[in-house]
């Protein structure tokens, strides 16, 4: 320790105080030591980018986070939605007496369903997964390919 400190009473609230003492006691340094690094921090003038960039790097990963979470319900979304309009387009009507049966059937199709995507899940696989990152946007897509003709 150093000769040259000056003495300054300061006063914390007790639960504070016991934080510090707390602290202190796990790190085995004195409460003064403890107080003085706070200070000490609170003061630098690079505390206060280093917290900043901490912040900032914390919300580029929610960002990215988000990004992909708006991707994913957007593809899940956009395929529910196709699969619908391909199923109410190409599935006809069944007669009255048929309803039963197909009933039936649908639960027992449904089941395997389940029962499919539960292994799937379990093993990790996911239909996102598959999708790529970089699927050209609609306005894009045509002009790479070679089969269109314009």
């Amino acid at each position: 320790m150093s000769a040259l400190r000056d003495r300054m009473n300061v006063y914390f609230p007790p639960e504070l105080l016991k934080e510090i003492s707390d602290l202190a006691d796990r790190k085995g340094l004195s409460r003064s030591a403890i107080v003085e690094a706070a200070v000490t921090s609170f003061l630098s003038p690079d505390g206060s980018d280093r917290r900043e960039a901490a912040f900032g790097r914390r919300l580029d990963r929610l960002s990215r986070q988000v990004q992909r979470l708006e991707r994913n319900v957007g593809v899940s979304t956009e395929t529910l939605a196709l699969f619908i309009r391909f199923w109410l387009t190409i599935t006809p009507p069944l007669p009255n007496d048929a309803q039963a049966a197909a009933q039936l059937i649908g639960r027992e199709r449904y089941d395997g369903f389940i029962e499919a995507l539960g292994r799937r899940l379990q093993k990790g696989q996911s239909f996102l997964k598959e999708i790529p990152e970089d699927v050209p946007s609609v306005g894009d897509a045509g002009r790479d390919d070679p089969s269109e003709t314009g």
